[in-house]
């Protein structure tokens, strides 16, 4: 691992602690309506468009009504981009005339969108006109990333101390997000990204002739479109899916290190304001460094052993005899599956953020990387993606972890516990369970249903233990709402598809619709003065605790499956290298 790669990280951490705290403290005045200096000269918009949308922003909604309207979107986001991808043969901005897109593929790509997940089972450039990728990928970038937005915001009015009847309105919190959040920073980054080379044009494509002389007067074409305004939405958003099918490897989504870092901190940095969203909400902040610091000691470990490992050669080359020129290569780390211009530490700390967040956008195959850094993602993924997670599920993930561990502290010390002073009875522990185990069983049964079938196994590229990687990440990245995979792994056959398409809704629902009944049940709660036996949710034993809960979670649904995935093919490789 060389030390520009760590450099890299110190001046990841940095820039994050230092713009994540205003950033956060600017979220919980949004979502207050007060959105400050900063964003008074966006109110306006704001209001005309609730009142065009003739929503009464004074009206707050109970659980049920709140998540009953974050469905209603849900629902007509997944036909309408459906409907775009199957209409888009007679749509304009199509020059390439591309043809429909198959019915499975269009409908995992609907469900994906909606969800947040971005899971792309095609190559945007070759399948997708510009209208679909504008008004409808680039659309369900924003939507989907404010609508995780708006459920932690009703979260987080759940835990502040006085009892209160709703949850605020989601209309007003959806709107919010979009125009005093999303729309300002991803037009900063898009401006930044332009000044780095990453297109943003309506044309469809460029011919390049080949300077090599062998290839005189060939021509290449190559695809173009608006790329860099869905590039900067979907790092902020954690959505993660890119206009090219190679995603942030594409030298048009990802030019420079200087776009790579940009692209590496947006993806981070919402998520990671959260904790000092909640913290401003509540009134508590040192639960919100707390937060943040349980999310940093679980990604940055595994990050930097991703880093390790693939800065270092494959193991099926231990002991044996190799050529100068082959050792060379060996001790430049595994550059299969990376780009030249990243190498092995870059690409592998990317792999590392965009799987602790949802964003799942990539620049390098993760289906390259060592058995070894392949579990590092994948293992992320598994975790619940609360470190750092997506903006809005992220936090509201790590929540559900925290309510784990301080009923288990309550449990120890004979007592009923409590979390920012609200008592959990039975009712939110149950809605917690569901909660985190639902993504789980999506992501085992696909797998299994994958690797059982004939018409699964034929998605996969591999056979034996890394094969059964592929599947295995594949549900992890879509029940996890993540939306990155393992490229050997063909997701555009309809078993596949509809599968993935179902976890999916799995990952999101299953988890967004028990946060908003437990938000429900919390906020009628007064919040009690902490006494002698409650844990203090601010200190480093509830940063232990917290920490443990999550990889003892995560190591007991998924051991087993990682035992016969990239624990096997470590363990084959070694022993074949020697």
């Amino acid at each position: 691992m060389s030390w520009q790669s760590l450099t890299e990280v110190a001046l990841l951490v940095v820039l994050l602690l230092l713009l994540a705290p205003p950033l956060g403290r600017h979220l919980a005045r949004v979502y207050a309506g007060e959105p400050g200096r900063i964003g008074r000269w966006l109110v306006p918009v704001e209001r005309a468009l609730l009142r065009g949308a003739g929503v009464d922003a004074t009206r707050s909604m109970g659980w049920r009504e709140y998540a009953l309207a974050m469905l209603a979107l849900q629902a007509v986001g997944i036909v309408a981009l459906l409907a775009l991808q199957l209409a888009q043969a007679w749509l304009p901005l199509n020059a390439r005339g591309l043809p429909a897109v198959p019915w499975h593929v269009a409908l995992n790509t609907a469900v994906s969108f909606v969800t947040n997940t971005n899971w792309q089972s095609y190559s945007g450039e070759v399948l997708l006109g510009h209208l679909v990728q504008l008004l409808g990928l680039t659309v369900q970038n924003f939507v989907s990333a404010a609508t995780g937005m708006a459920v932690l915001a009703a979260l987080l009015r759940a835990l502040e101390p006085e009892p209160r009847e709703g949850l605020g309105n989601f209309w007003v919190d959806l709107v919010r997000g979009v125009v005093h959040v999303l729309l300002p920073l991803s037009l900063v980054l898009a401006v930044a990204l332009l000044s780095q080379g990453v297109v943003q044009t309506l044309a469809s494509s460029m011919s390049n002739a080949w300077i090599d002389p062998a290839l005189a007067g060939t021509v290449q074409e190559s695809a173009l479109g608006p790329v860099a305004s869905q590039v900067a939405i979907k790092q902020l958003g954690t959505n993660g899916g890119g206009f090219f099918g190679v995603n942030s490897a594409h030298p048009f989504e990802n030019p420079t290190p200087l776009s790579n870092f940009l692209e590496l901190l947006a993806i981070l940095l919402l998520p990671a304001a959260a904790c000092f969203q909640l913290a401003s909400s509540v009134r508590r902040p040192a639960h919100g460094r707390a937060l943040l610091a349980a999310m940093f000691a679980l990604f940055l470990p595994l990050a930097l052993f991703a880093m390790r490992v693939e800065s270092g050669s494959s193991p099926a080359f231990g002991g044996a005899p190799v050529d100068a020129q082959a050792s060379e290569l060996q001790s430049g780390g595994n550059m299969e599956g990376k780009e030249t211009r990243l190498g092995p530490g870059e690409s592998a700390l990317w792999a590392a953020a965009t799987t602790a967040t949802s964003s799942g956008s990539v620049n390098a195959m993760h289906d390259s990387f060592l058995p070894l850094g392949g579990l590092v993602p994948m293992f992320l993924m598994q975790l619940g993606e609360v470190a750092f997670g997506g903006v809005g599920s992220g936090l509201y993930g790590m929540v559900l972890f925290a309510l784990v561990a301080v009923f288990l502290a309550g449990l120890m010390v004979g007592r009923t516990p409590e979390y920012l002073g609200k008592k959990l009875g039975a009712f939110e522990m149950q809605m917690t369970s569901v909660a985190i185990l639902l993504p789980s069983v999506a992501v085992l049964i696909g797998t299994a249903l994958v690797v059982a079938t004939q018409a699964g196994r034929s998605s996969l590229q591999e056979h034996g233990a890394h094969g059964f990687s592929e599947a295995l990440y594949a549900f992890s990245s879509a029940g996890n709402n993540n939306g990155s995979a393992f490229g050997g792994f063909d997701g555009a056959r309809p078993l596949a598809d509809v599968l993935l398409a179902l976890a999916m809704l799995v990952g999101r629902y299953g988890v967004a619709l028990p946060v908003l009944a437990l938000a429900g049940s919390l906020a009628k709660k007064r919040a009690v003065p902490p006494s002698p036996g409650t844990l203090p949710d601010g200190g480093v034993s509830f940063v232990v605790l917290l920490v443990g809960v999550i990889v003892l979670v995560g190591a007991l649904n998924f051991v087993p499956a990682l035992a016969l995935g990239p624990v096997a093919e470590q363990m084959g490789s070694s022993v074949h290298g020697r």
